[in-house]
């Protein structure tokens, strides 16, 4: 990833580590941002799927790393025993790891419907997302594999 500068705002860290969870080769990666949300943990959520319990293992360890280079404050981790779901908690921005049939089962996005939701595109730009989209494309993720 090159030399890392310490996020000036929690957006630029939620989008530091969906571009850690790109480069870990996850999917369906979503940053949700929450901020305007009075009942909200966090201010953003990453949302993202792995494919194994090692995959899982190499992007919450890369998200450590990171942000150890980055300087900041180490973050919680929990969820790694379980190998479904894995917790990184940066206070202002959480990162959820989740196995493919986690995510299908939980629906997160379903949950903070009313968040503002942005994909990762391969630039690093962020691109915003119509909610309806993103919950149409769920629907039709948890059919896919429901079949």
């Amino acid at each position: 990833m090159g030399k890392i500068a310490k996020p000036r705002t929690t957006k630029g860290l939620a989008t530091l580590m969906a571009k850690v969870a790109l480069e870990k080769k996850a999917n369906n990666i979503l940053l949700l941002d929450l901020s305007k949300i009075d009942t909200a943990p966090t201010d953003f959520f990453v949302i993202c799927s792995c494919d194994s319990e090692p995959q899982m293992d190499a992007i919450v360890n890369e998200m450590e790393r990171t942000s150890k280079d980055a300087g900041l404050k180490r973050p919680r981790t929990e969820g790694l025993t379980g190998k479904e779901w894995a917790l990184i908690d940066f206070f202002d921005v959480v990162v959820h790891v989740m196995h493919n049939r986690a995510r299908l089962f939980y629906k997160l996005e379903q949950l903070w419907a009313d968040a503002a939701f942005y994909s990762l595109l391969e630039d690093g730009k962020l691109k915003k997302l119509k909610q309806k989209d993103v919950l149409d494309s769920i629907i039709g993720e948890r059919i896919s594999h429901e079949i």
